[in-house]
């Protein structure tokens, strides 16, 4: 989780890829009138998001139905939007983004071809509420390259390469 620009995708699909879990980004379960409207750059309102937060949520449940194991990239900026998404589920890790906005700002003014317009960089920050002690997340820097942010997670989690079982026992 993190906000726009943190580096979600690239970590997440690093991370899915080093442990053989399958990689999914959040932005592709969006409707298409959200992808629309972040596109001419409006902020989506929690009404817009609610519908986008369940399918993820079905996803999660499906693979976890299935005995498969995944790594989902998603801002996650509330409290109450990851409480739909992890909620009382069980062998679910919170990994939380964490960079500054200047470097953000940076990393955004980079990329081309992302729905996610800069403009709406200060949005993503004022609705984000970092995850507290309670959720048990893995804070991690994103001023490290990603290889080294990736190996930093993978040691935290303390589980290995289609390691089926350490995550079970995790949240």
């Amino acid at each position: 989780m993190g906000v726009s620009g943190a580096g979600k995708t690239t970590i997440a699909a690093m991370l899915a890829m080093r442990l053989g879990w399958t990689f999914e980004d959040a932005d592709w379960f969006h409707p298409p009138a959200n992808v629309e409207k972040m596109h001419s750059g409006k902020p989506l309102t929690d009404e817009d998001r609610w519908p986008w937060l369940r399918a993820i949520a079905e996803f999660v449940d499906r693979t976890q139905t299935a005995g498969e194991h995944a790594v989902i990239a998603c801002s996650a900026l509330k409290r109450a939007y990851r409480d739909v998404l992890i909620g009382s589920r069980r062998g679910i890790r919170l990994v939380y983004l964490k960079g500054e906005r200047s470097l953000i700002a940076r990393r955004m003014a980079l990329r081309h071809g992302h729905f996610m317009p800069p403009a709406l960089l200060e949005s993503q920050f004022a609705a984000l509420e970092e995850p507290d002690a309670e959720e048990n997340p893995i804070v991690v820097s994103i001023e490290a390259r990603p290889r080294d942010i990736v190996e930093s997670i993978v040691a935290t989690l303390g589980i290995g390469p289609n390691d089926r079982t350490a995550s079970e026992s995790r949240r």
